[in-house]
């Protein structure tokens, strides 16, 4: 009888290859999970560093061309109110409460929705390590009018602004990328990332409410050529350590911009004309005629 056995007492140069290479794999799966993932059960305990953002805020370009000063200066009260409505929102979101315990607040209230949000699939929980809501507020400039359609004489006219923010906007968690490969959560790769805004340019369109709609609304719109600039910080491994990414910051920043193009529409209801829930059920019908 011939010997078919792959191995024997006696290796052969094929069973010395084949020994190699799984001594090496061995060894490199051996020395990534040792260095860059973490299989604790609290991979927030294994991560003490978590870069924070510097308070430098910049401002916006205070100078526009000569032609467009007077518009500039129409806008200004526009502006004022713009800047009283975010602080109303940051007072809001920290729970009209000043200090630490404000930005606590705020903190717990971003890290449980951004827990909402989150891929469970394959991204453990989150943890927000500080909150920098801001101080600014968007500042418009440049209004004009645009030319109304001529395929719809009775569409209200569009007025549109070019706008620009920069602010201290900045957000530092931690989380962990989750394999489940070969086993459910065999191992973690713990990332730390602050994210914070240095600035966000568009034009904006205003379409005033139809007299002939049942549901009168004001529209804004940004536009979908808008200029995000963000910038991001990041450390990812458990004992060994990659910082600053750059594919990492690519992805960051397009799945910002993603959303933001998702979401470039919003509506107004005018107050005694109509409810949200009116409006919403016009745009669905708008949307099946179009269809």
């Amino acid at each position: 009888m011939s010997n078919n056995y792959i191995f024997t007492f006696q290796p052969t140069f094929t069973q010395g290859l084949i020994l190699g290479q799984l001594s090496v794999l061995i060894l490199l799966g051996t020395i990534l999970r040792y260095l860059f993932l973490d299989s604790s059960q609290n991979p927030f305990e294994t991560t003490s560093y978590h870069p924070q953002f510097e308070r430098n805020l910049k401002q916006a370009p205070e100078t526009h061309s000569q032609s467009d000063i007077d518009l500039t200066e129409s806008l200004d009260w526009f502006n004022v109110l713009l800047q009283q409505v975010a602080n109303v929102y940051r007072s809001k979101l920290r729970g009209d409460m000043p200090g630490i315990d404000g930005d606590e607040i705020a903190r717990q209230r971003i890290e449980a929705y951004a827990n909402t949000i989150r891929p469970s699939g394959f991204l453990d929980q989150i943890k927000v390590h500080s909150v920098d809501l801001g101080v600014s507020a968007p500042t418009l400039f440049h209004a004009r009018t645009r030319e109304p359609d001529p395929n719809s004489p009775d569409a209200p006219q569009e007025i549109e602004f070019d706008a620009i923010y920069t602010d201290t906007l900045s957000l530092s968690l931690s989380t962990s990328y989750v394999f489940n490969y070969p086993t459910p959560s065999f191992a973690r790769l713990p990332i730390s990332l602050t994210i914070s805004l240095s600035q966000f340019k568009s034009s904006i369109s205003l379409t005033p409410p139809s007299p002939a709609s049942p549901a009168p609304v004001l529209t804004f719109s940004i536009s979908p050529n808008f200029v995000l600039d963000l910038t991001t910080t990041s450390l990812m491994g458990s004992r060994a350590k990659l910082a600053n990414i750059p594919k990492l910051h690519e992805l960051i920043q397009h799945q910002v911009r993603r959303v933001l193009g998702a979401r470039a529409t919003w509506k107004v209801v005018l107050p005694g004309l109509a409810s949200v829930a009116e409006v919403k059920q016009e745009i669905l019908r708008t949307e099946k005629d179009e269809l």
